[in-house]
């Protein structure tokens, strides 16, 4: 993997440098500025395609890479917070990296301990944020938090609604520890835009519970909601 990372850095920087080598004739027409201007905005533009391009294999190749060890193994969760358990069934076929990713945070306790930061009644339930395991969230810029990477959206052709389980992200590709769970029957601007890898089929009552928690105007519960632990379920 290192081999690859290394080639394709390579690869950019003698793009890079065939792209900015300069002419060693002097100039002779009036128009060279305007147009050495052109031509370093066009250089430009092409080495940051080259780049996006590289990263984009990188990832492909990462994930290709990747032995989705928790998607194989397991296909269900039992998500248990301080209000009632949630089980929760994955889409592994359909958007496999990212249920592997949570699969694998849970495994390692990441979610033990986060709240529920975000939660507005006939839409959704946000949490995922180590960053709410704090008891006091005064000077804690909760909702912002995650892990320290982030990964590629894996939109699929099921639809984003009531009982939905999704990814929360900062915009395209910038998935990481953050999920919610929806409670409005439908949700159509969110399709193509969020990631939905799975789906509620045991305790929607504790999703309602957690839903009708009253909240500040900030949209976070006056009484913290919090994820004791997560129960990975295996395949029959």
């Amino acid at each position: 993997m290192k081999k690859f990372v290394l080639v394709a850095l390579i690869a950019i920087a003698a793009l890079a440098y065939f792209q900015y080598v300069p002419s060693k004739k002097a100039p002779q027409k009036e128009g060279y500025v305007s147009g050495m201007i052109n031509i370093k905005e066009d250089a430009q533009k092409n080495i940051d395609e080259a780049i996006e391009k590289e990263n984009n294999k990188i990832n492909e190749a990462l994930m290709e890479n990747q032995d989705l060890e928790f998607v194989k193994k397991y296909d269900r969760a039992v998500i248990k917070t301080t209000l009632g358990d949630i089980e929760v069934k994955f889409y592994g076929d359909e958007s496999p990296q990212t249920v592997d990713n949570f699969l694998r945070l849970a495994d390692e306790k990441f979610y033990d301990g986060i709240a529920f930061h975000r939660v507005i009644k006939g839409f959704m339930l946000q949490g995922g944020d180590p960053l709410s395991k704090a008891e006091d969230w005064t000077n804690v810029p909760v909702g912002t938090g995650g892990p320290d990477y982030k990964f590629a959206d894996e939109f699929n052709s099921k639809k984003i609604v009531r009982g939905s389980l999704a990814m929360a992200n900062a915009g395209p590709d910038t998935n990481g520890s953050q999920f919610f769970i929806v409670t409005a029957p439908a949700t159509p601007h969110l399709d193509g835009k969020h990631t939905n890898f799975g789906e509620v089929v045991s305790g929607m009552e504790t999703v309602g519970k957690i839903e009708n928690a009253k909240t500040n105007p900030m949209d976070q519960p006056l009484e913290k909601i919090r994820i004791n632990s997560i129960e990975l379920i295996m395949k029959q």
